[in-house]
């Protein structure tokens, strides 16, 4: 059977439909309700403790604290904290120098946090800034974050782990200003613990604080016009970092000039400016330690700096250990091995105002055997992983640093704790559909990507959170095909793409016809006789020449399948819903007629599911009942088919009554949905209505 979370899926969409999610409308974290607590704590005089996220040993989670210090640890709110005098969320606006960081290895969340602080806008949205410990205070906070496809409002107590009175994770310089620390305790809860926070890339942390648009360039491999990139990004309202290589140890060990391994930065800023006649290109980074800075050429102590303008020199040097320094742009690149960029609007790209890109986002899944087919070197599953049609439009630039799509991939977290989530190697592929085949509706089958390479594709499949890519695609249509590298992997995931210009988009998971079910769509009934079958039914039937379910049963089992079924026959449950199904004359009992329509599409079914089970176990594999259905003539969405199996299938495989149960009952929602499309084109109604 799929991993459950297909009719979570479902919900989780109707309820965005109904503007959940978005940033006026956040979803409530874990079902909690800060306006609603908030008001049950004041009422009753309470001070807030959430048993979702208590305070306690398993909330800061194994691997980051001794056995010894974990019994040492104190969970205080800031006003019980020592040299707290007068606790304050946030005291003279907040800024990257307002924190430094602790024993936990989240510089990654701190590097992103501090780019953060450049953009009010964006901070206000993750910060509610009206949060105070004095009116209505009851030891009650909430944050938020952007969580794969939506926003997400999580509420936590103020108690916070310390050790001899001092918080042992983010600590603000100023000891009563604790925007940080419960902001990290927010996000602690988010990722499952504190320890759940150690060690990550800054891009997840970006992603999660604006939604946005986020692209990692590899420094190993910068594209020509990096410099314009970052000059572009640092002028726009773009959040950046970057990291060090890590050393041979997991250690952060600290090297001469200055720099830590395998550490995040921030990115605060860059600057062109004349040095002895030349143009110097420059970038400003901020430690999140707080302290430790580059000690090369344009560091805080560097005689360069007397070679400049009084009027650049005052503006860019600081000199003062606040983990913040200037580094030449050419050793930025020597010295750091990426570089992560997320904005709302991707205008860095091409440097134009107002922005002219557009976002489309769908939300997919791979079911192992359903929709999980690997990447193309499975040529005949391939074609079954979520497809998504694009079609561009608008102008095409000849410029081939003008990119106009942006196509990202992330996978979603399948276990509460981040740090015990599966992550695949994910990647995705995108084709141009030829004029001819831009009529096909429906999934393209295994024969359109044998023949066809991808004219756009992510570098590698990567085990991460997200692959992204940034291409030049002329206006035409496209098919975007994500997919783990393996077969059989499920997971669902989050597709993004950003355009510029026209575009529409839309997801064809509607099964398609593969050449396995060709030679079946024909498949008719046996051709017995219908008087043998009605001389059959009355020497069965009552004195009314009707059958009820339990002789439905005994007929099916011991009579018309006898010998086909392999796991007990009918139940009296199926052979119930059968006769409602079929019992048109409403009488609680199949007549005549009705059985012998029962018997006939029993048997073209049993033929169907005989026919399409090509491993011979007496069960269909989730891949034989995708083709069962074309045969039937049945076109089911992946999600559908999702649903199908969870309901009528066992362990991934359905047996012959099960199939022949799901699709008798297809046939009848068939017919009814029929009946009512017929009603409404008349503007009729029932009779008796």
């Amino acid at each position: 059977m799929p991993p459950p979370g297909v009719c979570l899926n479902i919900l989780e969409a109707r309820s965005k439909q109904n503007g959940h999610g978005g940033s006026k409308n956040p979803e409530k974290f874990l079902q909690q309700d800060y306006e609603q607590l908030k008001q049950y704590c004041n009422i009753r005089g309470l001070r807030y403790i959430d048993e979702r996220f208590p305070p306690d040993r398993n909330s800061i989670g194994a691997g980051i604290l001794s056995p010894s210090d974990l019994d040492r640890v104190v969970w205080l709110r800031p006003a019980k904290i020592p040299n707290v005098a007068n606790p304050c969320l946030i005291i003279d606006g907040i800024s990257r120098f307002d924190f430094g960081q602790g024993i936990l290895g989240d510089c990654w969340f701190l590097a992103s946090l501090g780019s953060l602080t450049f953009q009010s806008d964006i901070l206000k949205q993750v910060v509610p800034v009206e949060q105070t410990f004095q009116e209505s205070y009851c030891g009650l906070f909430h944050f938020r974050f952007w969580r794969f496809g939506g926003w997400v409002d999580v509420v936590i107590d103020d108690k916070l782990p310390t050790i001899n009175g001092r918080l042992i994770f983010v600590h603000s310089k100023d000891p009563n200003e604790f925007w940080p620390a419960l902001l990290e305790k927010a996000y602690a809860k988010v990722c499952g613990s504190y320890a759940d926070m150690n060690a990550g890339s800054p891009a997840e942390a970006l992603m999660d604080f604006t939604g946005g648009v986020h692209v990692t360039v590899q420094l190993s491999d910068p594209p020509q016009n990096l410099w314009e990139l970052i000059f572009r990004a640092g002028q726009s309202k773009s959040l950046m970092s970057s990291g060090t290589l890590q050393g041979e140890t997991p250690a952060n060990t600290v090297l001469l000039n200055g720099l830590v391994e395998g550490h995040a930065y921030t990115i605060t800023g860059v600057k062109e400016m004349l040095h002895q006649g030349k143009v110097v290109r420059l970038v400003r980074l901020w430690n999140p330690w707080g302290k430790g800075e580059w000690k090369g050429d344009w560091s805080d102590g560097s005689p360069l700096w007397r070679t400049v303008s009084a009027e650049d020199r005052k503006l860019c040097l600081s000199v003062a250990e606040d983990g913040e320094f200037w580094m030449p742009f050419k050793d930025f690149c020597s010295f750091f091995t990426d570089l992560d960029i997320c904005c709302l609007c991707p205008s860095f790209l091409d440097g134009e105002q107002p922005c002219k890109w557009r976002t489309s986002m769908f939300e997919g899944r791979w079911v192992s055997g359903v929709t999980a087919g690997g990447c193309m070197n499975y040529k005949d599953t391939f074609w079954i992983n979520p497809q998504f049609r694009l079609k561009l439009h608008g102008d095409f630039s000849e410029n081939a640093n003008d990119k106009n799509i942006f196509v990202s991939v992330t996978q979603k977290p399948d276990k509460r704790r981040r740090q015990k989530c599966r992550k695949f190697h994910i990647g995705f592929s995108v084709f141009e559909i030829p004029e001819e085949d831009e009529a096909h509706r429906g999934k393209f089958p295994a024969a359109f990507f044998k023949s066809r390479t991808p004219v756009a594709q992510s570098k590698k499949f990567l085990d991460a959170r997200e692959v992204m890519e940034v291409f030049r695609l002329k206006p035409a249509e496209y098919l975007i095909v994500p997919s783990t590298f393996g077969p059989n992997e499920t997971a669902s995931f989050l597709l993004t793409i950003v355009y510029k210009g026209e575009a529409h988009g839309y997801e064809t998971s509607t099964l398609g016809q593969p050449e396995a079910a060709e030679d079946m769509t024909e498949i008719k009934a046996n051709t017995e006789d219908d008087e043998r079958k009605t001389s059959f039914f009355r020497q069965h039937s009552d004195q009314y020449e009707e059958v009820n379910a339990e002789q439905l049963q005994r007929l099916l089992n011991d009579q018309i399948l006898k010998g086909d079924l392999k796991s007990g026959g009918f139940s009296i449950d199926a052979c119930c819903s059968m006769v409602a199904l079929m019992d048109n004359s409403i009488t609680g009992k199949l007549n005549s007629e009705e059985f012998v329509a029962l018997w006939k599409n029993v048997i073209k079914y049993r033929d169907i599911f005989y026919l399409t089970d090509v491993s011979q176990t007496g069960t269909l594999s989730l891949s034989e009942l995708r083709n069962a259905f074309n045969a039937s003539g049945k076109r089911l969405s992946d999600d559908m088919l999702s649903l199908m199996v969870v309901r009528y299938g066992s362990a991934g495989h359905m047996s012959l009554e099960s199939f022949i149960s799901l699709i008798l009952r297809l046939d009848c929602m068939h017919m009814d949905l029929s009946f009512h499309v017929h009603l409404r084109k008349r503007g009729g109604k029932k009779d008796g209505n």
